[in-house]
């Protein structure tokens, strides 16, 4: 039983990051479901490296429910729930669940409890282009355009204009002022 289990655990692990690329083409701009989180987004945090939290079988299976509830159930309530059971200090990637339970909260209209959970996400990664995302769309549906184009500038930074997420926002930018934004 053991020797199964020995390679039972390594094999899920290895299928389930195999079926992340195939999920990767949704973002914001083109469809209603959040990305899932970048490989590499959130594995260095202030010039130390730090595992990352996709290598955890367990935190992988969590997040992926968690994914599935938003992306394919639209069932933004029991998502939050589902990411708030990952949040622990030893999560290498809070910013990738903080960046959920934010995008979860503006999806349900809570703008307050969006922007706390978008500003953990920064707090925890700077660098986080998929928050900077989110939260300049936030910025738009509150009517900063001013702060969505920071946001802007500040993808293009990090990921340059040809990165779906420059793309997205820039998008959005582009519709006047108190236009419908689908994302």
């Amino acid at each position: 039983m053991r020797k199964l289990s020995m390679l039972l655990v390594p094999g899920l692990v290895s299928m389930a990051l195999a079926a992340g690329p195939m999920l990767t083409s949704a973002y914001a701009a083109g469809s209603d479901e959040p990305s899932p989180p970048p490989k590499s987004d959130s594995s260095a945090k202030k010039g130390k490296k730090k595992s990352s939290s996709i290598s955890d079988p367990k935190f992988l299976a969590a997040y992926r429910t968690a994914y599935t509830t938003i992306y394919d159930g639209h069932d933004y309530t029991s998502a939050i729930g589902q990411l708030k059971s990952l949040e622990r200090a030893d999560v290498a990637d809070v910013a990738d669940v903080a960046n959920l339970i934010g995008y979860s909260y503006r999806k349900l209209g809570d703008y307050q409890s969006s922007k706390v959970y978008y500003e953990i996400a920064l707090k925890d990664d700077p660098n986080h282009v998929r928050t900077w995302q989110y939260y300049g769309l936030w910025q738009l549906e509150q009517g900063n355009r001013e702060q969505a184009q920071y946001h802007l500038n500040k993808i293009a930074s990090l990921a340059g204009t040809d990165s779906s997420e420059y793309r997205s926002l820039a998008a959005a930018l582009d519709k006047p002022t108190g236009a419908t934004l689908v994302y």
